[in-house]
């Protein structure tokens, strides 16, 4: 029998490994999931799991299209047919605002529902309300795919297909034995395996009890806040510290996302705090979804990593897209 290795049990990692072992299954091929930390444990279990692409560096926007309109399709299907309370998506209106004219117009724009630029008179009218210059905007309505629940989802359906779990640390990905394929799903991680491009984004945020809170908000700044709420709590947020591995909660943060928000919905003030947590957001100059052949074309690695703030956004788009490049090498590897 055949094995494709999945390193790393991530919302990336696991939205490859699903679709790999439901395609495989039967054909004589076995999927393995390989990761230190699994859910509840994994940083993707930490996030707010907001559609919306955010930090990608330079990232080719036809494939931001591509992969970003996937995961839209994947939770949307989720969704109407009742599956979102399993998988954790609900749907939610976005606000997004900005200080800059340029960011009222991003490339993804034609994939969620209803997306419209808001006319001077609604600027106007949240910059007096946030005591911000804003200069642009835009509503749209998202999914929320909160990870917490959506990986205990993807877990099932990966061991319903057949997959298995071995927890473990990957000190070098050539150290994987016998592995036909493997897909490096390791995030940050991958840094330490011999991506040098990857780096740290650090994010602190805040969740409180706000259950009035029905609305994302998110200032597109570069020094703006964002409220996203989920089906238990609100997360506040938040910091873009690139280079940063500090994952400590710091003070000043704590007092830049609570007077930020609080700033722009006021009822905030009387929220009652939750937890403050941390997380390293696997940052990169470019999305690295390739292949790479290594000892001859002996190990070949799929490599799907540096996501940046977008790892739900992007997940199940590039899963599918892993996938189509495991059947290509599959297929090439049996004509050797």
């Amino acid at each position: 029998m055949k094995k494709i290795f999945v390193i790393g049990a991530g919302v990336c990692g696991m939205s490859s490994a699903v679709q790999l072992a439901e395609y495989f299954q039967n054909k004589n091929v076995q999927v393995i999931v390989i990761a230190e930390k699994m859910t509840p444990f994994t940083l993707s279990d930490l996030v707010a799991g907001l559609w919306s692409p955010y930090l990608m560096g330079n990232t080719d926007p036809d494939k931001i299209i591509q992969w970003s309109k996937g995961s839209h399709k994947f939770f949307h299907e989720l969704w109407i047919n009742g599956l979102a309370g399993d998988s954790g998506v609900t749907m939610t209106p976005v606000l997004g605002l900005s200080t800059e004219e340029s960011r009222c117009n991003p490339s993804w724009r034609d994939i969620p529902f209803g997306f419209r630029e808001l006319t001077p008179a609604e600027v106007e009218k949240y910059s007096k309300e946030h005591g911000r210059n804003y200069l642009s905007g835009y509503q749209f309505v998202s999914f929320c795919c909160q990870p917490k629940k959506m990986l205990p989802y993807l877990t099932k359906r990966f061991l319903k297909a057949g997959g298995k779990f071995e927890q473990r640390k990957i000190i070098n990905l050539e150290d994987v034995t016998g592995a036909d394929l493997i897909i490096n799903c390791t995030g940050l991680g991958g840094k330490f395996l011999g991506d040098d491009l990857l780096h740290p984004i650090r994010g602190q945020v805040t969740r409180v009890k706000a259950p009035w809170m029905y609305s994302v908000i998110i200032d597109n700044s570069d020094d703006g806040n964002y409220i996203i709420p989920n089906d238990d709590s609100v997360i506040l947020g938040g910091t873009h510290q690139v280079d940063d591995y500090n994952l400590n909660v710091s003070i000043p943060d704590h007092d830049f996302i609570n007077a930020g928000c609080q700033r722009m919905v006021k009822s905030l003030v009387n929220a009652e705090k939750v937890i403050n947590g941390v997380g390293l957001r696997p940052g990169r100059n470019s999305v690295r979804l390739e292949t790479e052949h290594r000892g001859n074309g002996k190990t070949t690695i799929i490599h799907n990593v540096g996501h940046g703030g977008s790892g739900v956004t992007l997940s199940w788009g590039c899963g599918t897209e892993v996938l189509e490049r495991a059947i290509d090498a599959m297929n090439t590897s049996a004509k050797l």
